[in-house]
């Protein structure tokens, strides 16, 4: 397919998208987004993108969009309930139609999960119209077996599952907790050895992914999008210092060395007690390639200092935090 013509993005104003429209833009595309209109259009005005105010929820809505633009290209950014996913692949059957996933998707244990090899979720019923994060992974994965549904119908649709994302325009906030610490503090507090390798993915790399995956995809597959080389919690700290030319020390803690104060893991973003790690050579045998970490690390890190990123609302607390390192450095005799 080349590199020219009409795409339609259901979401597309806020962070992945915000980069892919751009990414889609350089490839010569003219886009459309769809949203609600519950967020600033940080494309008004702009050459070569129009939004449209709609509700992915309803069909005619989206039957208006497709018969408004006639996309080649349709990349759903927020497709949370498989009910969505089925009914936009009916919708865009004419289209190549890329779904965004997530790594989510997988049943945790393989290293590394394969799209081909590694278990997805079931997703029981009662679990398709559910919003709980609990429930997050499972929806996703009955989304990319609607996906398959499709393709084996004729669609040719295709699913990219990221990893974690990072980037500028994060409103996540994950990231951008470390960031935070590292920019105000001589000493942070991780959980573990400070070895949790959660695989990240660059938010522009995974724009080119999913311009790549709806040019030269295969109808039917599905494609894992995170970095050539994964690093750890540590490094990323490390990483970030070094691009706020600051330095940081970790203060490990373990388990129960939190719980003595009421601290779970879970606090902290981006922990994994065990390794989330995802092949990628299926996404790269298609040419893409991914921005060596100690890059878009300087870039994430300086953008988020510069938009004052503080982290999630539910993260540890700095008072609580500083407690703890208080606490391990009179154990350690300091």
């Amino acid at each position: 397919m080349p590199s020219y013509g009409t795409a339609l993005f259901v979401g597309g104003t806020r962070f992945i998208g915000r980069h892919t429209v751009e990414a889609f833009l350089e490839a010569g595309y003219d886009i459309t987004t769809v949203t609600r209109g519950e967020h600033t259009d940080p494309f008004a005005g702009r050459a070569g993108v129009t939004n449209r105010t709609g509700d992915r929820t309803v069909r005619n809505q989206l039957e208006a969009a497709r018969d408004a633009v006639e996309p080649d290209v349709v990349v759903d950014f927020v497709g949370l309930h498989p009910g969505e996913v089925r009914e936009a692949t009916d919708v865009f059957a004419d289209a190549r139609y890329v779904y965004v996933s997530s790594g989510s998707a997988y049943v945790p244990g393989d290293v590394p999960m394969r799209e081909d090899e590694t278990e997805l979720h079931p997703c029981e019923p009662e679990q398709e119209d559910d919003d709980d994060a609990e429930t997050y992974g499972p929806r996703k994965a009955e989304c990319d077996r609607a996906v398959f549904a499709a393709a084996e119908a004729g669609v040719e649709a295709m699913a990219v599952r990221p990893m974690l994302v990072q980037g500028p325009h994060d409103y996540t906030e994950r990231f951008g907790y470390w960031v935070n610490r590292v920019a105000e503090h001589d000493e942070v507090l991780v959980p573990g050895d400070g070895g949790s390798l959660l695989h990240r993915v660059y938010v522009e790399d995974l724009a080119r992914a999913l311009l790549l995956v709806a040019e030269e995809g295969k109808p039917g597959e599905a494609y894992n999008a995170a970095d050539r080389s994964a690093y750890s919690l540590d490094r990323s700290l490390e990483l970030i210092a070094d691009a706020l030319d600051t330095a940081v020390t970790p203060v490990h803690a373990s388990e129960r060395e939190l719980a003595a104060h009421d601290v779970e893991p879970s606090a902290f973003p981006l922990y994994t007690p065990e390794p989330r790690l995802v092949s990628t050579g299926k996404l790269a045998a298609l040419g893409w390639e991914s921005t060596p970490p100690v890059e878009y690390i300087a870039e994430t890190a300086r953008a988020h200092v510069d938009a004052g990123v503080t982290g999630p609302d539910e993260s540890l607390d700095r008072d609580t935090e500083e407690s703890v390192i208080t606490a391990l450095r009179a154990e350690d005799g300091e």
